[in-house]
């Protein structure tokens, strides 16, 4: 099979992976389960220690072992998980917390894997300057696919939430089944060239002695960490103003307007570059979520959900701005050390998020997170000033 199948497998494969019908109401599921706001958001933040825990030693696996297995057991991993999720419903909290641990595992062979996969295809191919507008058409699909499957969680919540959970096992068996047909790229070589600890050292130092890098890593941790915290739990805030069963229409809204957004995000890039688009999308973001909560009234998860327009093109960015950092042999190292970063600060949000709800209320709770998120505006100028060294 030629390289150049990776293109269009990855986009499918990241449909697959994201098409998760239990998404809009995971936070309600887990709550159902477990008892309580804090106890529901401790779900994700495992999932995020898990990551972190796992991030760095599933980097250096991809750069070592290859591109190809390192999604095999990612796609794995993540049926697993998904299976615990739905056994929680009879087993009880401990298998959220199983569910978490290896959705947390599955996470971390993807995040710096895929983009190198995809990167390296594009290289051997000679089409590595296009990463921006490929990457944006690819991930394009989780979107879309979390759009579609809000949809079918929509239906599914008139029976009941456990049965949402169930259906999503099934798209994430066919993405096992997709990920063995990806074609290892041969710009990426898998020769010992140092011992393991050897190249993870090179990798961090790599990272921290780049200024731009060092910001961007800072800023994602804020924006991606503490606003998917706020994303996750928005629809505890959603259920006092919409039944439970219109939550999915509001989260459909959001994803697909995300999925335009990575779809056109090369050509936005090209034309207006990275730093104005990330300004003003999270400014403008910031503010209309702050709005909605400020004034709450039934046309807020509407209004909420226009700002993922921005979500696209700002994330294809960032991570286009970072691969053109990262060097060639810790490239999925490199990018598993920063989402390490975001995993480490979301673990620690999550929790804290659930309890301030438990404690002053949703809205408040959102109000503080939407301000914290729209901090990582100084964070991102400062990259812009940064230069790296020679």
């Amino acid at each position: 099979m030629s390289v150049w199948g990776n293109v269009r497998r990855l986009s499918w494969f990241n449909f697959l992976s994201d098409f998760r019908p239990y998404v809009p109401i995971a936070i309600l599921y887990f709550t159902q389960v477990s008892g309580s706001f804090a106890l529901g958001m401790s779900v994700f933040s495992v999932i995020m220690l898990s990551g972190a825990l796992f991030e760095v030693p599933t980097g250096v696996f991809s750069d070592r072992i290859g591109r190809r297995r390192t999604v095999i057991a990612g796609a794995f991993s993540s049926v697993l998980s998904i299976g615990c999720f739905a056994l929680a419903a009879r087993g009880g909290y401990g298998f959220l917390l199983i569910g978490a641990i290896l959705e947390g595992l599955a996470r971390s062979f993807f995040s710096g894997n895929n983009h190198a996969l995809l990167y390296e295809t594009l290289a051997q191919t000679g089409k590595s300057d296009d990463y921006a507008a490929y990457s944006g058409r690819a991930n394009s699909m989780f979107e879309a696919a979390l759009g579609l499957s809000a949809l079918v969680g929509s239906l599914a919540a008139l029976i009941s939430l456990e049965v949402v959970v169930w259906i999503s096992v099934i798209p994430r068996c066919i993405a096992l089944i997709v990920s063995w047909g990806f074609v290892e790229p041969s710009v990426h070589s898998t020769e010992h060239r140092a011992n393991v600890f050897e190249h993870l050292r090179t990798a961090a130092a790599n990272l921290w002695t780049n200024p731009t890098l060092r910001f961007l890593t800072i800023g994602t941790a804020l924006t991606h960490a503490v606003g998917e915290s706020a994303y996750q739990f928005r629809a505890a805030f959603i259920q006092t103003l919409w039944p439970t069963w219109a939550i999915g229409i509001m989260y459909m809204l959001t994803n697909v307007t995300a999925a335009i957004s990575f779809y056109f995000s090369g050509v936005l890039i090209r034309r207006f570059g990275e730093f104005r688009l990330l300004m003003v999308g999270i400014s403008v973001s910031g503010v209309i979520n702050i709005g909605s909560l400020v004034f709450a009234g039934i046309l807020s998860p509407l209004i909420m959900s226009s700002n993922s327009i921005f979500f696209g093109v700002n994330t294809v960015a960032i991570n286009s701005l970072m691969q053109r950092e990262f060097s060639d042999q810790q490239r999925a190292t490199m990018g598993s050390l920063s989402a390490l970063t975001t995993s480490l600060v979301f673990a620690m949000f999550a929790p804290i998020l659930g309890a301030l709800a438990d404690r002053i209320g949703v809205i408040g709770a959102l109000v503080i997170a939407e301000a914290i998120a729209m901090s990582s505006l100084w964070v991102y100028r400062r990259s812009f000033t940064q230069k790296a060294p020679n």
